[in-house]
């Protein structure tokens, strides 16, 4: 195995997400009376904790109006919760390769709030294939590197045996700033020219190509 600590990124990375995330936000504007938003302009702050993304989506809006977004957002997303979300295709049977290696570490850094994150971990049992995890609200939003920094010190590992996994530049201009290595994957959210902007130490367009990858 490449590295002893691999951290993920979850929406658009593990979990087939990103149309319902768009979906809600889209939803919550119209509910507060906001002027429509494009789906391409929510796709890009998919990734950031809820306060950055809605800032980047609405400057100026002002802090109460983006609270009253930020609101409706969440109960939108809860509400269509109750239809659970699949992860991509291999994603399942990649995990459960990579824990078989006991020497291996999993971690998530995630965009999502704890509250969230630990809602689709008691769904579908996810969360015991994780050692740590870091959300939006509990550290700093990406791209800044304190989720990584914090979750390197939880798990004693040295930033050059880690690795970051994510669909968005969010993730690896992350990873980057601490000069973590840094893997893309095509199939989220930005396109692969965003990516490779990142300089990633590899490129995977399906989830066992990653897989096969840090196996090697």
């Amino acid at each position: 195995m490449r590295y002893r600590l691999i951290i993920f990124d979850w929406d658009g990375t593990l979990m087939d997400s990103e149309a319902r995330i768009v979906d809600c936000m889209l939803a919550a504007a119209r509910d507060t009376g906001l002027a429509e938003l494009s789906r391409a302009a929510v796709r890009d702050i998919i990734g950031l904790g809820l306060p950055e993304a809605i800032d980047k989506l609405c400057p100026g809006i002002g802090a109460a109006r983006a609270e009253t977004l930020r609101q409706h957002y969440a109960l939108r997303f809860r509400a269509a919760d109750q239809t659970p979300l699949r992860f991509f295709p291999g994603v399942e049977q990649g995990i459960a390769r990579l824990r078989a290696g006991r020497s291996t570490r999993l971690a998530v850094a995630t965009g999502k709030s704890r509250r969230g994150l630990d809602r689709v971990f008691a769904a579908n049992g996810s969360g015991a294939w994780f050692d740590a995890s870091r959300t939006a609200d509990e550290t700093r939003s990406k791209p800044h590197p304190q989720m990584l920094e914090e979750l390197l010190d939880e798990t004693g590992v040295d930033v050059g045996d880690a690795v970051m996994v994510g669909d968005t530049e969010y993730d690896l201009d992350m990873a980057r700033a601490l000069g973590m290595d840094r893997i893309a994957v095509t199939y989220g959210v930005h396109e692969p020219r965003r990516l490779a902007a990142c300089q990633p130490s590899f490129t995977a367009h399906a989830f066992p190509e990653l897989i096969d990858w840090l196996h090697a």
